[in-house]
């Protein structure tokens, strides 16, 4: 029986009020040093979720524990490359917010390899390539190594050094 073990209130006349909602706290926007941060401290306690190369020309990271081999295929183009977006004339934030709504649209949909269009920085400030830097920085914060498996700066007909692969992980 569904009422068996209950008792009836001892006082009628109160009100029974329920329990307080916790209130929900909307997340503000993240502070750039906090994440700056955040990345420091993965980087000394060797807990970064990628081993980044790097030099003037290429980059390329990898999920740590990833075979080295997967690598090698993507940086030499051996994965068909399933979408594309492409950065050119977008700010820094404004290529953030799309990258990452691109990886998350692209992961949800199945694919594995995609390529991103940064540019080389020929038309910026003192030709220096700001989406690449700053697409080297964000594949090391969780909010893309999430959806990163590994990437790589793309063969010349792909984009060459204005490009990179980029290995998805599954879902």
């Amino acid at each position: 029986m569904a009422v068996e073990g209950a008792a009836p209130l001892a006082d009628r006349s109160a009100r029974i009020k329920p329990d307080p909602e916790p209130i929900a706290m909307a997340s503000g926007p993240l502070d750039p040093e906090l994440a700056a941060y955040d990345e420091l401290r993965a980087l000394v306690n060797g807990a970064a979720p990628f081993d980044i190369a790097d030099s003037d020309e290429f980059i390329e990271g990898a999920a740590r524990g990833l075979d080295h081999h997967v690598l090698r295929r993507l940086r030499r183009g051996e994965f068909a490359v399933q979408a594309h977006v492409d950065l050119h004339g977008l700010t820094r934030e404004e290529a953030r917010t799309e990258l990452e709504s691109f990886l998350a649209r692209s992961r949800q949909g199945g694919k594995r390899c995609v390529l991103v269009v940064h540019g080389r920085g020929l038309h910026s400030k003192d030709q220096v390539p700001v989406l690449k830097d700053a697409l080297k920085r964000w594949m090391k914060t969780a909010r893309f190594s999430d959806h990163v498996l590994a990437f790589a700066t793309a063969r010349p007909h792909d984009g060459g050094l204005g490009a990179v692969y980029v290995l998805l992980r599954r879902l």
